[in-house]
Parts: C-alpha cells; sequence; structure tokens
C-alpha cells in the first residue's frame, strides 16, 4: 500500500472506535436525561441536526445503515424536544467533554499535534458526496486539544462513514447485509431497528464487505495524503497514544 493509502487504514480503527464512543457515553445518556431526550432522539437530532430542517428521508439517505421506521421517529420526536441547533449544540458538547474526560492524561504537547494532523486530513478531504462530513467539519472546533482532538476524530469518522455506505452500495450489498456481515452482525441490525427476518451472513456477504472496506480506505487515503512521509508514520502512533489513554480513563 502506498503511504497515504496505508495511512487511512492504520487509522481506521481509532477514528471509527473514538470517533463515535461518545455517541453511547455516559455524557450522551446524562445530556439526554437533563434534556428530555429519549431512545435514539438525542442521538439522530444531534447527529444529523447539522443537515438542518431536512426530512426524515433525507437524514436516513445520509446515514444508510440505520432502519428507516427507526430513523424517522426518533428524528422527529428528537425535533419535538428542541430546535436543531440546541440539539447541536448539546451533542457537540457531549463529544467535547467525552474527550476531555477520557484523553485528561494524555500529554498536552501529543494531544495538541494529533489535533493539528487530524485538522490537515479532514481540511485536506474533498466533501463531494459526503453531505454529513461537510456539515460537521464546519463546526466550531473546541479551544482544548482534547475537545478538538475526539471532535477532529468524530469528523474523520463521518468521512470515512460516507465514503463506506458508498463502497458498500459499489460491492452489491445493500446497508443491512452489510450489517449482518460486519462484526456485531444480527445484534447490530437488530439495534438498529431492522427486524427479522435477517440475511445471512454467508460467505458472499462476507467477501463482499471485505471489498467495500479495501475501498473505503481506498476512497478516503486521498486526505491522508496532506501529511508528510513523516508525518504519515507519525499519526498512527499519536492514535495509539489516544486510544491507550481513553483505555486508561474508561
Amino acid at each position: 500500500m502506498t503511504g497515504a493509502l496505508a495511512t487511512a487504514a492504520a487509522a481506521k480503527p481509532v477514528v471509527t472506535a473514538l470517533g463515535g464512543s461518545f455517541m453511547i457515553s455516559s455524557e450522551a445518556k446524562a445530556a439526554g436525561k437533563e434534556h428530555g431526550y429519549r431512545g435514539w432522539q438525542l442521538y439522530l437530532a444531534g447527529r444529523a441536526g447539522v443537515l438542518g430542517e431536512v426530512s426524515a428521508e433525507v437524514v436516513h439517505a445520509t446515514l444508510g445503515f440505520h432502519h428507516p421506521d427507526l430513523v424517522r421517529t426518533g428524528w422527529e420526536a428528537g425535533r419535538e424536544v428542541a430546535p436543531l441547533d440546541e440539539t447541536v449544540t448539546r451533542y457537540v458538547e457531549v463529544c467535547r467533554s467525552w474527550g476531555r474526560r477520557r484523553y485528561a492524561d494524555l500529554p498536552s504537547a501529543e494531544a495538541d499535534r494529533l489535533a493539528t494532523l487530524l485538522e490537515r486530513v479532514s481540511r485536506a478531504a474533498d466533501p463531494a458526496g459526503w453531505p454529513l462530513f461537510a456539515a460537521w467539519r464546519a463546526q466550531p472546533l473546541a479551544d482544548d486539544a482534547p475537545g478538538r482532538v475526539v471532535q477532529l476524530l468524530h469528523v474523520l469518522r463521518e468521512h470515512r462513514g460516507g465514503a463506506h455506505l458508498a463502497a458498500v452500495r459499489q460491492a452489491g450489498l445493500t446497508p443491512l447485509e452489510a450489517i449482518v456481515a460486519g462484526a456485531g452482525g444480527a445484534a447490530n441490525a437488530t439495534f438498529f431497528g431492522w427486524p427479522d427476518p435477517l440475511p445471512p451472513a454467508s460467505d458472499d456477504l462476507r467477501q463482499r464487505l471485505a471489498r467495500a472496506e479495501q475501498a473505503t480506505d481506498e476512497l478516503v487515503a486521498p486526505a491522508y495524503a496532506a501529511l508528510s512521509a513523516d508525518e504519515q508514520a507519525e499519526l498512527p502512533h499519536l492514535l495509539g497514544a489516544a486510544a491507550a489513554a481513553a483505555r486508561r480513563a474508561a
């Protein structure tokens, strides 16, 4: 693999895991309870609220992997709790608060450096075709390094998520088939609102998903080419340090 492609592949585990961990965190649960959101309402109105006043069908088309009925009910009910801009502000603060807690013992120099590299990758990414990534990238960044790190990890998670949805469809998979063929399998499909009967996780689906994962790496790799060769080697080490800090604070 080329340097940028190898870096994108190496970054994937941390970007996908830590870029979204705040969504099911104690901070998210506390914010939901405090402000009156239930179930998926804060997640849907907070994550997709950056798109603005769009229909549930647009939200479903953008997120891709959730059952449309789950999206519709959560999105519409979440919008009744508070105006979208308020919900997005709360969701962004949940993200930042999670990072401040989980990266509390990440040395400040490492956090600053990681935020710098992640922001350069984010700014270099072409947003065409990935509206959720573009909308999250447009959000103001936190002033503190731990808050910036987690926010930028989420931005790059949306970058990869948009690319992955495109790669899944190109591989001939439906989003549901991609879910059942993945590590979480049928349990994840149920969690995302898909009812029985679910398609079996056949070898063919798993092979298609593996091709989609490779294609996703290839789609996001150009953004990582904004880093020099030394920086491409440095980024996975900084991401590993961030992941270790997050585990210690768990």
